[in-house]
Order: structure tokens, then C-alpha cells, then sequence
């Protein structure tokens, strides 16, 4: 009686195995929605090309105007430093730590011209979103805000503890822009 060789069978599977798990990782990846930044609100291929400008343009607003944005009576001015760092650096660094709690938050902003000191009129839009994924954006516009003396305000409801952004600009009716990218947590 012969014996047979199995070893040619056994490669053969391996190849079948391998080929198929290739098969399955590309059908995985392309079912798998894509989630782009938006950071500053506008795609991540205009923020590229555009970031200087963003900051020339903070640079210019903050000549003329006094920038406030308050959180859960925090008071932060127009910033993107944030920008640059990950989570754990924020962890260790930032001083933008625990600025929102599970529940309701208070979110304020207004403008102040620096010769006047008179409370301006502002555009204003902005986005609140977890930093893993885009399911629970929280869209904010001079809409969606009470408006009181010039002064804008929203009460913001936050579900459950975990890392957030909150990302927008301010616009003047002269037509200055500050754009602010704040990463903090909720508690």
C-alpha cells in the first residue's frame, strides 16, 4: 500500500486561509465608514493648506478684540494650542483639564472691542465631539443660542465621562475671524 503525502494539501490550505483573510480585511475596511476631521470646522484638506492663515487670523483678531469663551464658568481665551498635542500630553500639561461634567454644562461666549469695551455683535459656530469618532457631534450656531446683551449662551448636555473637543470660530460684523480648538474631558 501506498502513502500518501499530505504536505502539498496542508501548503494548499495555508494559501486558501491566508488568501481568504486578505479577502475578508479588505471587505472589512471597505465597510467601515470613514470619520473625517473637522477640526476649525472646514475638512482637514483646507485646514492644511490654510493653517497659517488661521493663525494670522487669530493673531489679527486678538489686536482689536477681547475673545471670552466660558465653560461651567471657566474662562478661556481664543486658543489653538490644543491642536498639537495628543490626549496624554493634555493629560499631563493642559489647562483645560476636567471643563465639562457629565450632564448639563454652560457654555458662554462674547467679544469685546478693545478701544470701546463695548460687547460685539458675533457670528458664531462651533462643534462639540468626542475625539474617537463623529456619532455624537454636538452642531451649535447663533441659532441654536440664546442671545442676551450680545452675549451668546447655551446649555450644553453631555452623556457619559470621556475626552472632547470643542472646535469653532467667531466672526465680527467687520469680518475678523478667531477660530478656538479647546481638547478637555468630562467628569
Amino acid at each position: 500500500m501506498k502513502t500518501r503525502n499530505y504536505w502539498p494539501l496542508f501548503f494548499i490550505g495555508i494559501f486558501t486561509f491566508t488568501l481568504g483573510m486578505i479577502f475578508w480585511t479588505i471587505s472589512s475596511a471597505i465597510k467601515t465608514p470613514v470619520h473625517e476631521d473637522e477640526s476649525f470646522l472646514i475638512s482637514y484638506h483646507n485646514l492644511d493648506r490654510d493653517f497659517n492663515k488661521i493663525v494670522e487670523s487669530n493673531h489679527d483678531f486678538l489686536k482689536e478684540y477681547d475673545f471670552v469663551l466660558s465653560i461651567n464658568s471657566q474662562k478661556l481665551k481664543l486658543d489653538i494650542q490644543d491642536v498639537y498635542y495628543s490626549q496624554r500630553v493634555l493629560d499631563k500639561k493642559s489647562l483645560h483639564k476636567d471643563l465639562y461634567k457629565v450632564g448639563d454644562n454652560k457654555i458662554l461666549f462674547f467679544v469685546k472691542n478693545k478701544k470701546t469695551q463695548e460687547t460685539q455683535s458675533i457670528k458664531i459656530k462651533f462643534n462639540i465631539s468626542r475625539a474617537t469618532n463623529s456619532y455624537s457631534d454636538l452642531n451649535y450656531d447663533n441659532a441654536s443660542l440664546e442671545q442676551k446683551n450680545n452675549t451668546y449662551s447655551t446649555i450644553v448636555k453631555i452623556d457619559k465621562a470621556g475626552n472632547l473637543n470643542i472646535t469653532g470660530f467667531v466672526e465680527t460684523k467687520t469680518g475678523k475671524k478667531g477660530y478656538f480648538f479647546i481638547k478637555s474631558n468630562a467628569i
